[in-house]
């Protein structure tokens, strides 16, 4: 976190501690659900609901984020959010049955629905649009690291422990985490009223719980054809079309000011976030079904196959952040998606009699084209907004990701399905899959040659200063588009 200002070095500090928790738990449970099954005696598809229900409560809260800290305040709304997964953590911990530990998923999902675009927001705000690529860098940490290490972790638990430590290991994260946040957050400054669209929230909030609810339907037998697929698609994507006829007549007061898609680099970044996810999660489904059904690799083996990915994208977070700032979010990140494609390739060629070392090498420079993608996205996104739009752009950027993995997840699951239908056998059906992915990616890089090209050199930092209240007048975010 060199060259950050401090401020923002211990907002970043007290927010990234926190979050960890709520990233790792959106994977770290996806390899324990037959572990799940059997020990509550539920069938896999009740167990299933264990991460639907997660995964759908998220998106309750994300929307009225931003209303929410303009109503109480950044530092009060993250304790808060971060007290509420921490309670979800327990009681999930000490479940007697399926219902009972899907029920505690909501509560976690409801917490951390609001801490994932409030970090982005809080952040972005203290950094006043200086160094946005480094302090991406920064911020991508939990983002990228849940969903490359979730499952690895889980693995290991799953394979030393009980089920119960699946979250109980979200504990000490949540717990330092509020003791840093009381410690090292700036306190809130004079709160603006802010009413509640409550018209728009129960247009967006249906809308897209009914889409992810059809999405992960359809990785069951039948696939987009099913009713319950397609009615729940239908409705959700009506209701998205609605609420934003509704939001752009109410501009500034919306739940989500959707008139700021008209902003270039926030609506190419968006797009680029959906890309991601679908390239993350999507093929985060491949990769570990790859090397079970293909190489025969049991569940933990799968999850650390998949360690290279995680460490190359770790090792280039830093460095794509300092050539964000140099070179724009341009060409970082049509580089790092070319990477990500060209990295996926092999596999699209990979079988029973390919070497392992080769996978694994692959695997290292397609999460270092991963952690290259994620900080010019999220930098790109802000520049040129001003201070009260921020709470806005970090809902739509997340909304799109999520949709994103949601859609990469549901799309590839039923081009698996159907090549393994069609095809001699799982290999060439995963080959098959794997070519659909890098067709996604190099899509992406296409798209990423709307983004900001290379930035204006950076104001002088001014001398620190208590934060203004939410929503007041400040310099805009980044330079020009």
């Amino acid at each position: 976190m060199d060259k950050l200002d401090p401020v923002v070095k211990r907002t970043a500090t007290a927010l990234i501690t926190g979050a960890l928790a709520v990233v790792f738990d959106s994977t770290i449970v996806s390899v324990a659900l037959q572990a799940l099954a059997d020990d509550l005696d539920a069938s896999v598809a009740t167990i299933q609901w264990v991460s639907t229900a997660y995964l759908l409560a998220l998106f309750v809260t994300i929307p009225v984020a931003g209303w929410a800290q303009h109503r109480f305040g950044g530092k009060r709304l993250w304790l808060v959010s971060l007290g509420i997964f921490l309670a979800g953590s327990v009681l999930c911990s000490l479940a007697w049955d399926a219902p009972s530990l899907i029920a505690f998923r909501v509560v976690q999902g409801l917490g951390g629905g609001l801490m994932l675009p409030l970090m982005t927001t809080m952040l972005m705000q203290a950094a006043a649009g200086r160094s946005l690529g480094r302090l991406m860098a920064v911020v991508s940490l939990p983002v990228m690291a849940g969903p490359v290490l979730g499952p690895v972790l889980g693995g290991v638990i799953l394979n030393q422990l009980d089920w119960p430590w699946l979250f109980w290991v979200n504990v000490p994260f949540c717990v330092a985490g509020i003791i840093l946040a009381v410690r090292l957050l700036p306190a809130d400054g004079p709160r603006t009223p802010a009413r509640l669209d409550v018209p728009g929230l129960a247009l967006v909030v249906p809308g897209v719980i009914a889409i992810l609810y059809a999405l992960t339907n359809v990785t069951s037998p039948g696939g987009f054809e099913r009713v319950d697929v397609l009615l729940p698609l239908t409705g959700g994507v009506a209701l998205l079309v609605a609420f934003v006829a509704w939001a752009v007549r109410r501009a500034g007061d919306a739940l989500v000011d959707v008139r700021l898609l008209r902003h270039r680099p926030l609506a190419s970044a968006s797009v680029l976030m959906f890309l991601s996810g679908a390239a993350l999660y999507g093929a985060m489904l491949l990769l570990p079904l790859f090397y079970q059904q293909v190489r025969g690799a049991d569940a933990l083996a799968a999850g650390l196959m998949l360690v290279p990915q995680g460490v190359g994208t770790l090792l280039s977070r830093s460095l794509a952040g300092r050539f964000t700032d140099r070179l724009g979010p341009r060409v970082v990140s049509a580089a790092g998606f070319a990477l990500v494609a060209l990295s996926t390739v092999p596999f699209a060629f990979s079988d029973t009699a390919s070497n392992t070392w080769l996978l694994a090498a692959v695997l290292l420079l397609r999460g270092a084209g991963l952690g290259a993608v994620m900080i010019p996205l999220m930098s790109a996104a802000f520049v040129g907004l001003d201070r009260p739009e921020v709470p806005h752009a970090s809902i739509i950027t997340r909304v799109a990701q999520q949709l994103g993995g949601s859609f990469g997840v549901a799309v590839l699951a039923v081009i698996l399905h159907g090549a393994a239908q069609d095809t001699t056998g799982p290999a060439a059906a995963f080959q098959e899959s794997f070519w659909w992915a890098v067709g996604f990616t190099a899509f992406a890089v296409l798209v990423s040659l709307l983004l900001p090209g290379r930035p204006e050199p950076e104001p002088a930092p001014e001398p620190e200063a208590q934060p203004a209240a939410v929503g007041a007048a400040l310099p805009r975010i980044g330079g020009s588009a």
